[in-house]
């Protein structure tokens, strides 16, 4: 409910000010925004994120799949079923290291 409030207060608060400033400010900020957003600098950047998305999103699907195949194949070997357990809360391990390193994230 809080955040609720929250929100619909600074949604209020943008309006007011945003009445207040005027079509023509908005413009100004509008220009500015996109002059900053043609710099070679920031599409440079802009380019290296998309990529790192694209790849992410591409590798994480495949690799968290295979994981999950090889948690699955830990739990139906033979052995005691604490045995069972074990190899697969290692492949779980294993699986989750390998989608952090697909997807760039770092553990911290």
């Amino acid at each position: 409910m809080r955040g609720k409030l929250g929100l619909v207060i600074g949604l209020g608060a943008g309006y007011v000010l945003g009445t207040r400033a005027g079509r023509a400010r908005y413009e100004q900020i509008k220009d500015r925004a996109q002059e900053v957003w043609e710099l070679p600098v920031v599409q440079a950047q802009a380019a290296k994120v998309s990529k790192l998305a694209k790849s992410s999103a591409l590798a994480a699907p495949r690799v968290a799949w295979n994981g999950a195949i090889k948690v699955v194949k830990a739990a139906t070997t033979s052995g005691t079923p604490g045995q069972r357990l074990d190899a697969a809360l290692d492949e779980t391990g294993d699986a989750v290291d390998d989608v952090k390193g697909a997807t760039g994230k770092a553990e911290g």
